[in-house]
């Protein structure tokens, strides 16, 4: 069963859910999720406190809006538009990782939030 969760990060909140994986679980389990991102291209990702390792959802083909699990940095990254590596307006990501979730609506909204404010992911209740 997916979790539905919102993310606010300065002035914008967005709605979104983590998939049904174990990976997308156990970042669940872990929130709410505070941190001061760091952002590369359009993309905000950051460190939690989770070591899972790539999936049968890994890929480096992501979309705006989707949230991935990046296991290098233990992180998790928030794409919402280019990316240094990308060739066109889909987001790269640097390597491989775990889709885990999906924002509802326009992702994009969040580049109203740039400028290393701190991020917020808590349940939907």
């Amino acid at each position: 069963m997916a979790t539905r969760v919102k993310i606010t990060i300065g002035p914008v909140t967005v709605d979104a859910e983590f998939f049904d994986t174990e990976c997308s679980k156990m970042i669940a389990e872990r929130l709410p999720i505070e941190a001061v991102p760091n952002e590369w291209g359009d993309e905000f990702y950051f460190e939690i406190p989770l070591q899972m390792p790539l999936d049968a959802t890994a890929t480096g083909n992501v979309k705006a809006g989707d949230i991935g699990y990046w296991p290098p940095g233990n992180a998790l990254a928030i794409f919402f538009g280019p990316t240094p590596l990308s060739r066109g307006s889909d987001p790269v990501p640097a390597s491989e990782v775990n889709v885990v979730g999906r924002i509802s609506g326009d992702a994009g909204i969040l580049r109203g939030a740039k400028g290393k404010r701190p991020i917020r992911i808590y349940k939907d209740t």
